[in-house]
């Protein structure tokens, strides 16, 4: 059983009565996690991954490797998975079923994975949210590519049943502007292809998720970094890897998550101290960037060599942003839940993708927003949030988005009453396990080591 499957329904969440002080240590990145498990599976030996996140997404993923054939290890006391007997995967004669629950990163990957598959029939579905998720775009890629791919309800949504063979290669379009997993997808299963692949991507790349898969693709291409090339802005070719596709080295170390990250990296700037991100580094993620934003509001933020530090003295002003946050859109929400504690109004742009993510993102944290007091404007890209005091005794819906009970969960620190009560409950705290199973247990021990101190 997950830490967040013990938590109750509603969770009120006890203020910090003092600064906070210490470190934190964050799980693996969900997206490399997932990442180095698509890699792994199309190797040429056995590969132990280190660091590894153990979340839902991640089981769900490891699950369904298991059920194409290959062998997945898991040992979460000592963080590894290992990914084996590569040889025996793709081998069932009868249609496998896939589940991907609402795991976004899951899904892509495993349809791409199917897609290039060599022989087969995989059905794949989710919960009702994820069959409503964007997948038109890497469906379409794919079958350009020359997979037969057949939408078993609405056109360009899961659930989905793949009639394996192989794909092509060659020239091929993406729209990847709702989801960059699509593209990242279709670039690490490229080189599976019979002949190179040349990818346009039209309607925007997010590149920082782009230059991760391409550098973790690297990583599991040793002497082959160029395999693949950015052409342009807008355009990648990816060389023809063969099967296996890819000869990693024996281990591969995953890094903490930076999306994670920005909750904790946020604690201090609402309840003052100083907090270091064990091993957080700027590395393969992009969302790293969202120190930057905390830095700009008002927190100090130092890298050293054992990780990101990040203070704040609450007798400092705390400003309010303007921030585009397309290329680290995971962490805005980070910053909508904290912008009622700034000095003037936060504008965030940049987010209208993810309206279709776990919920509707940029709805719900106005929604939220609103009923805390605050003054919000929303627009189908925007959010311009304008401070009002706190509304208190209000239970925050999180529309099972492990980001909103996390986002709120650190607001909620906030001593707003200035006694230690708490005034914010988080409804269904158990919906961080997607990610973050530990999050709520992380944030009440260094509370507790707070009110200790």
């Amino acid at each position: 059983m997950s830490h967040a499957s013990a938590l109750p329904g509603f969770l009120p969440i006890r203020p910090f009565t003092g600064p906070v002080a210490g470190s934190v240590a964050l799980p693996g990145s969900k997206s490399l996690t997932n990442r180095a498990l698509l890699l792994a599976a199309l190797c040429d030996r056995p590969v132990v991954l280190g660091g590894a996140l153990f979340s839902d997404d991640t089981e769900l993923m490891a699950a369904a490797l298991r059920a194409l054939g290959f062998g997945v290890d898991a040992d979460e006391a000592a963080g590894t998975l290992r990914v084996e007997n590569q040889a025996a995967a793709f081998r069932s004669e009868a249609p496998v079923e896939l589940f991907v629950g609402l795991a976004g990163t899951a899904a892509r990957f495993l349809t791409a994975l199917c897609a290039a598959a060599p022989r087969g029939i995989y059905r794949i579905q989710g919960t009702p949210r994820m069959n409503e998720r964007p997948m038109k775009g890497l469906i379409d890629a794919l079958r350009a590519l020359g997979a037969d791919i057949r939408c078993l309800g609405a056109e360009g949504f899961f659930p989905i049943e793949i009639h394996a063979s192989g794909l092509r290669g060659g020239l091929v379009e993406i729209d990847s502007s709702e989801s960059s997993q699509m593209l990242s997808a279709l670039l690490m299963v490229a080189p599976l292809a019979d002949r190179p692949v040349e990818v346009h991507a039209i309607g925007g790349v997010r590149w920082p998720f782009v230059s991760m898969t391409a550098r973790i693709m690297a990583a599991f291409q040793p002497g082959a970094e160029d395999n693949v090339e950015r052409v342009s802005d807008h355009c990648f070719r990816v060389r023809r890897g063969g099967v296996p596709a890819y000869s990693a080295p024996s281990a591969y170390a995953i890094e903490p998550d930076a999306s994670a990250a920005s909750y904790y990296a946020a604690l201090p700037f609402v309840v003052g101290g100083r907090l270091r991100l064990e091993h957080l580094h700027f590395g393969l993620q992009g969302d790293t960037a969202f120190l930057d934003v905390l830095a700009r509001a008002g927190a100090t933020v130092n890298a050293t060599t054992a990780g990101f530090e990040v203070s704040y003295d609450p007798s400092n002003p705390r400003h309010g942003v303007d921030e585009n946050f397309n290329a680290f859109s995971d962490t805005f929400l980070t910053l909508a839940a904290l912008s009622p504690l700034l000095s003037g109004p936060t504008f965030i742009t940049g987010i209208a993708h993810t309206r279709r993510q776990e919920t509707d993102r940029v709805a719900g944290m106005a929604a939220e927003l609103r009923r805390l007091g605050q003054d919000v404007l929303e627009t189908e890209d925007t959010l311009s949030i304008t401070p009002r005091p706190l509304t208190p005794d209000v239970t925050v819906r999180t529309y099972h988005d492990h980001r909103f009970a996390m986002s709120f969960g650190i607001l909620g620190c906030h001593d707003l009453r200035g006694d230690g009560r708490p005034w914010l409950t988080i409804e269904n705290p158990a919906c961080c396990a997607k990610t973050f199973p530990h999050f709520f247990e992380l944030l009440e021990s260094l509370r507790t080591k707070t009110s200790a101190a």
